[in-house]
């Protein structure tokens, strides 16, 4: 067996050529930006190397996700956007999740390593370009691309850890990416605190978003490919026409189809409340309770610190207590926080607003873990893509109709709060039909058919 690394950073900064089966005695310094971690499993350097590499990249694509929320209305006012189609141009942007399908497609048949790079390389680049746009239409263009990339980025990550981690540390892996990508909506909120004062206003905060691009060579020199992919590669058998290339949406089709359309509909009646709420909440701070942006900021900053927890404790919770009773958990204190936001005003909009931003981030890291083990390797990344576009076109039809409730009651507060019953539905379909996943090995939970 190889040595296990002398220094806990060794093995993140290494190549492929370093990896050691063996697990690191003391866990890597980056970690420590993550104080709140609770128990951390024995990983070995590969294992921490690309839980290092993934949560770098969903900082910065969460980053870019943040800047729309909590900047919607002065990019409304600096593109000159009427109040009933701003749901529209939010829901456009949203539908770049259904192209991010033919990535993940691309991911089960090339391989996750190559995907997640040009993914990176492009949401970078929308992001930037996003800071330039001149009207409307090009800002729904380039953001409808950067969702595009950020969608098949966030989905293939939360892939390459189900395979790479273990039975008993899925969900806790995945939990890390997520708060990781909390911290990137942290970044966002410190950044906007300024934005009235900043060059260029809401666009400085686009302009910020080049940064991943610097650090794409590290990405390329350390994140290896994953080795249930490596052994599915090498042991699939290719026909050698165009067919080859559909085969991972037809296989998924046919060996469970039962399972992705229990998903689905766990997935899209909880979007369809959740994207719409998260969409209003930085607008309706500034509007509704007179928060200034410095204000917004310093909420989303303090009250974010505790909300972050959701991902750890998801993931940790569910390997402990099973997937399914710890997200049905955390959606209904969802609900509960987006009825006290949307619903009340005063100091109580505070600890509700953490206990909506807690339970959400937990239920989104908990999807993406059971997204991952419910499907063989095979198809396993385009599963997560068609759950991925279920989800969000929800969240479509919810915008679509919040902008129709709106027109009706003349509060997008009352609108939202109408639709909150909807998030009774997914606990009850995910518990009537879905299988237990935590603390079992993949192949278990889903061999190839």
């Amino acid at each position: 067996m190889p040595a296990t690394p002398s220094h806990p950073d060794d093995g993140d900064l290494a190549g492929p050529e370093a990896d050691s089966d063996a697990p690191l005695a003391t866990r890597p310094r980056w970690t420590y930006v993550l104080p709140y971690l609770g128990r951390v499993p024995p990983l070995t350097s590969r294992q921490w190397r690309i839980l290092g590499l993934l949560t770098a990249a969903e900082f910065f694509d969460h980053y870019d996700i943040g800047i729309m929320g909590l900047a919607l209305l002065q990019i409304q006012q600096g593109l000159g956007i009427a109040e009933e189609s701003l749901a529209g141009v939010a829901a456009v942007v949203r539908l770049g999740v259904i192209p991010a399908v033919a990535c993940t497609v691309l991911a089960d048949r090339l391989g996750r390593r190559r995907l997640l790079l040009a993914t990176i390389l492009g949401f970078t680049l929308c992001t930037f370009g996003t800071a330039f746009v001149r009207d409307a239409s090009q800002f729904m263009v380039l953001q409808f691309l950067a969702r595009m990339f950020i969608y098949a980025e966030t989905m293939l990550a939360a892939v390459v850890l189900a395979e790479e981690l273990g039975a008993r540390n899925r969900g806790w892996g995945i939990g890390v990416l997520g708060a990781m990508g909390a911290l990137g909506h942290g970044l966002s909120a410190i950044v906007f605190g300024g934005v009235n004062l900043l060059p260029f206003g809401w666009r400085f905060l686009y302009v910020v978003g080049v940064a991943p691009l610097l650090l794409l060579a590290w990405f390329r020199r350390a994140l290896p490919e994953t080795r249930r992919f490596e052994q599915h590669r090498a042991a699939r058998r290719d026909r050698g026409d165009w067919r080859d290339w559909l085969r991972p949406f037809v296989d998924l089709m046919r060996m469970y189809p039962g399972r992705l359309a229990v998903l689905c509909s766990a997935a899209f009646p909880l979007d369809f409340v959740a994207i719409t709420g998260v969409t209003f909440m930085a607008k309706t701070l500034q509007e509704v309770h007179g928060y200034a942006p410095a204000q917004v900021t310093i909420l989303f900053i303090a009250g974010g610190a505790f909300g972050v927890l959701g991902n750890i404790v998801a993931g940790a919770w569910s390997d402990r207590f099973g997937r399914r009773i710890v997200v049905s958990a955390l959606i209904a204190l969802s609900a509960l926080g987006f009825t006290g936001f949307y619903h009340f005003a005063g100091w109580v909009i505070i600890p509700a607003w953490i206990a909506m931003v807690f339970g959400l981030m937990g239920t989104n890291v908990l999807f993406k873990t059971m997204g991952s083990e419910l499907f063989p390797t095979s198809y396993r990344a385009t599963a997560s893509g068609v759950r991925q576009v279920v989800g969000v076109l929800g969240g479509v039809l919810g915008l679509a109709l919040e902008g129709t409730l709106y027109e009706l009651t003349g509060s997008h507060s009352a609108a939202i709060t109408l639709m909150i019953p909807v998030m009774a539905i997914p606990p009850l379909v995910i518990f009537a039909f879905l299988p237990e996943t935590a603390t079992r090995e993949l192949e278990e939970i889903a061999p190839e058919r």
